[in-house]
């Protein structure tokens, strides 16, 4: 016996080394940090970032088309050969022409369609934060789940190696027991292969731990795993809000049913835009120019007087009555109204889909928690029960068949207990963060 306990201590020493060695080397993330790594770096939401600059830069182009527009130009020309004289014959003459000019054009009445065209471009921007908004959601719910299956794939880890853990110490045990001849030798090929294969399971387990470290750390697009891992979270039982309760709340704050609300705000604004086509416009045109001009052979006035002699202004006023447009206008209107159409059965079929996410997470808390209560009970009967099998087998009263059953028993039942709670947890979680946007 003194042989055994000298193995399991110098096993709980290496255990106790490599535990102290992953703690120093790991960068141990909560699930807050996650959340905000993930919303600063993930490329969705930088992409969402972009759309909303856009935004407010067509918030600008459409506050600048209320402004004047003034142009400048210039030009001269040269005519070689023949060409009409003043007499009604033709001559060979080279003239030559210098003009300029400057112009300004003020809309004065668009048919109120700038107006339009800026409001929509506000209540656009306010669509894309709310759907940026809704995008960092969707993330943060992604990484809770993930976060809480790293955490459930390390508790089954745990166990596994637990049970691992029994089938080496009843391996030394029955060496022990063969030297000193109280079993035969061949008791012990069993025992080995049982605890060959329990040392797989703890491999797989291990590798499932990896895998969900893995995917968390894609979420949070980080550039290497190496010495990445989670926090455990606070496992107190959280409480269970109503459905009706959460959706009554989450209607008013979720990000996605908000982000579709303005969708239908800008497509009914997008009718009004399509019936301003029928209102007349108004702008007001003005200028100045001059221009000098020469003919061969002919006298002219010098450059400077021909430019004040010819210098010449002009306003006007230009008014636009839309009497018939093809049915352009009806045509963009009735389109304009089907897709407020298209916009509103969107937002009713994404309130009915989140009314439906509620209840199956509601449900599923209840289920998960009436399961976790259940199994800390069944948990401690089952362990109870192997520790007296496992009694009875270190006696010669049970057959190793009697004790590997009682150990795979207390196995299932502890995974059972912890598929339960952290399902329980995940569920309630999500149903929270549904009622107030928050972890």
């Amino acid at each position: 016996m003194s042989n055994i306990m000298n193995r399991i201590a110098k096993l709980l020493v290496v255990a106790s080394f490599a535990g102290v060695a992953s703690s120093v080397s790991a960068e141990v993330w909560s699930l807050d940090s996650c959340v905000s790594y993930a919303i600063e770096n993930n490329i969705n939401i930088r992409q969402q970032d972009i759309r909303v600059r856009e935004g407010e830069l067509a918030i600008t182009e459409a506050k600048d088309r209320f402004l004047p527009s003034a142009d400048a130009s210039a030009s001269q020309s040269f005519n070689f050969g023949r060409g009409l004289t003043a007499e009604n014959t033709y001559a060979n003459r080279n003239t030559s022409n210098t003009q300029w000019g400057i112009s300004v054009s003020l809309p004065l009445f668009q048919g109120m369609t700038e107006y339009h065209r800026l409001e929509i471009a506000k209540m656009s921007l306010q669509q894309y934060v709310f759907e940026r908004e809704s995008t960092k959601d969707n993330l943060t719910l992604n990484i809770i789940s993930q976060y809480l299956q790293v955490l459930y794939n390390k508790e089954v880890a745990k166990s596994a190696r637990s049970k691992a853990e029994l089938s080496d110490f009843e391996v030394e045990r029955q060496k022990a027991l063969i030297e000193a001849g109280k079993v035969a030798e061949a008791t012990l090929y069993d025992f080995q292969a049982v605890a060959a294969q329990d040392r797989l399971q703890v491999v797989t387990s291990d590798n499932d731990v990896q895998t969900a470290l893995v995917n968390l750390a894609n979420l949070l697009q980080l550039q290497s795993v190496e010495g990445f891992d989670i926090a455990p979270i606070n496992d107190m039982e959280p409480l269970i809000p109503t459905p009706d309760a959460v959706y009554s709340s989450a209607m008013g704050i979720n990000n996605g049913i908000l982000g579709l609300r303005q969708a239908v705000k800008v497509a009914d604004r997008n009718i009004t835009l399509a019936k301003s086509g029928y209102i007349p416009t108004l702008s007001f045109n003005g200028g100045i120019g001059s221009s000098y001009y020469t003919v061969s052979g002919m006298p002219a006035e010098s450059f400077g007087a021909q430019m004040r002699h010819n210098f010449s202004t002009y306003i006007g006023f230009s008014l636009r009555i839309p009497l018939f447009d093809a049915f352009n206008t009806r045509n963009g209107i009735n389109r304009a109204k089907l897709q407020k159409l298209s916009a509103e059965l969107t937002l009713d079929q994404q309130s009915a889909d989140l009314y439906k996410e509620i209840q199956l997470a509601y449900y599923q808390a209840l289920g998960a928690r009436e399961r976790y209560t259940t199994s800390i009970q069944t948990l401690e009967n089952t362990r109870l029960s192997f520790d007296s099998t496992r009694e009875r087998f270190n006696l010669g009263r049970a057959t190793q068949a009697d004790y590997e059953q009682a150990k795979n028993n207390l196995f299932k039942t502890e995974l059972a207990h912890i598929q339960a709670h952290y399902e329980y947890i995940l569920r309630t979680h999500i149903l929270q963060f549904y009622r107030t946007n928050r972890l």
